[in-house]
């Protein structure tokens, strides 16, 4: 069951979320029963359950992530590195809608076995009858409002759920380091959203924060039905196929249309070597785990080297844990927002053969008019109204367009802003301890030679 929580009066909201994304609680075992983050920074399952409910989506395929940990402030940073003074444009520090995804629970019945998750909205909006609402949302939920807003704005940039798909033996599907990876981009999707200047007032959306369990599952048989999508789809692709290349396409969208040709190769790209190196350095970890460990056991026969090897063992494990960060980094900064941005690709590429479809409609009703005598009052008045909805389309796909691509440049500076600065603490904390381990062995060596040297 979900519940929902209503407090009156709706007060000012500050710039960030009560809740946030870090403190997001472990998911516990239990009956039935949400953090508004910055644009920016983003698992397979298995088990047979109900078709709707599909727990199986990450934005990255390498299901084993782990969460980031920062490194120890103690650790030095380069002097010279402009990095951290780096600086984007502030948020606004005033906002009418926040919204968090936390508190994980998975839920265990006699046919099925689901997770939930705790949406809280806070908001100072006219339109909501209360300033703060409290439910409880699983996957599909999330997947019929993506759903509904393709339906209602099919030439806007809806932002991308995470993936579904079944792979056995890839990851325990409720592993607390699965569920928290879907939580991070359940949030992170619902706040996409809430910053969007159109999708924003979206009447799906506000039943989805508001509504409690059983009103949101009325409302949604309130929709198209199945076969209703079937036939537009279908009709879709009979209009794709038989038009073929559209002909009065303006220069501005199949110049969009090139660019993400490239930038969906690029991306793909760059996403699947990020992958390999990450699952590379999980390698690499696991080796140097075992191979400290071995230098303090060698200590038992080789009395005259106890202090090189020990020394030799502690770099080791010190190299060690910076590696386990670096990893955490890469697994928190980069390879979500790479991951995210591949669907995005796929997303903007079936937005804008929807707008070709408007274009490709109105341009066979053009044709058709002047072929046709008869019947032409009303293919006049169909051509019209082609006409608005082909500007409607244009204009709201280049306002979008013009968001995303802005939003898509701010995610990878901050994300590569963000490797490039673990990169300098994981080598200059590796480097800091080989250098004091070869100091301390310098100066020894030098006391026993010293030692020879007198009668």
């Amino acid at each position: 069951m979900e519940a929902e929580s209503r407090v009156p009066g709706p007060p000012p909201l500050s710039g960030s979320p009560a809740g946030s994304e870090g403190g997001a609680a472990a998911p516990r075992p239990s009956a039935p029963g949400a953090a508004r983050a910055p644009p920016p920074p983003a698992a397979p399952e298995e088990l047979a359950f109900d078709d709707d409910e599909e727990d199986l989506e990450v934005f990255s395929k390498d299901t084993s992530l782990t969460e980031a940990n920062s490194f120890s402030p103690l650790i030095p940073t380069s002097p010279s590195s402009m990095i951290n003074q780096y600086k984007f444009e502030d948020e606004p520090e005033l906002r009418d809608l926040l919204i968090s995804v936390d508190d994980p629970e998975s839920h265990i019945t006699a046919i099925e076995t689901f997770v939930t998750y705790r949406v809280v909205t806070k908001t100072s909006r006219g339109e909501f009858d209360s300033s703060e609402y409290e439910v409880r949302r699983r996957y599909q939920d999330f997947l019929w409002l993506k759903s509904r807003l393709e339906e209602a704005h099919p030439t806007l940039i809806i932002p991308p759920l995470p993936e579904k798909f079944i792979m056995k033996g890839m990851v325990e599907r409720f592993s607390d380091e699965f569920i928290e990876t879907r939580r991070k981009a359940l949030h992170k999707f619902l706040n996409r959203i809430a910053e969007h200047p159109t999708l924003t007032f979206n009447e799906d959306f506000k039943i989805f924060l508001t509504a409690q369990a059983w009103e949101l599952s009325s409302h949604k048989k309130q929709g198209p039905g199945l076969f209703s999508r079937m036939g537009q789809t279908v009709r879709a692709v009979a209009s794709s196929v038989r038009g073929g290349g559209v002909k009065n396409r303006p220069h501005m969208f199949t110049d969009i249309n090139d660019y993400m040709e490239t930038f969906n190769q690029k991306i793909n790209l760059i996403d699947r070597i990020s992958q390999r190196i990450y699952k590379e350095e999980r390698g690499y970890y696991c080796e140097m785990k075992e191979y400290g460990p071995i230098h303090t056991l060698w200590c038992a026969s080789e009395e005259d080297l106890v202090d090189s090897l020990k020394g030799v063992a502690s770099c080791i494990d010190k190299c060690c844990k910076a590696t386990e960060n670096r990893m955490a980094g890469l697994s928190e900064n980069l390879l979500p927002v790479l991951h995210e941005y591949v669907l995005y690709s796929e997303i903007l590429t079936g937005v804008l053969k929807r707008r070709d479809q408007i274009q490709a409609e109105l341009d066979s009703k053009v044709d058709a008019l002047s072929n046709k005598k008869a019947e032409k009052d009303l293919l006049t008045e169909e051509i019209g109204n082609l006409e608005d909805k082909v500007e409607c389309a244009n204009n709201a796909l280049k306002a979008d367009w013009d968001r995303w691509k802005q939003n898509m440049q701010h995610d990878m500076k901050t994300a590569f802003l963000n490797v490039t600065e673990n990169n300098i603490h994981y080598y200059e904390q590796c480097l800091a301890t080989w250098e004091s381990f070869l100091t301390s062995q310098t100066v020894d060596l030098h006391l026993g030679e010293d030692s020879e040297d007198k009668p």
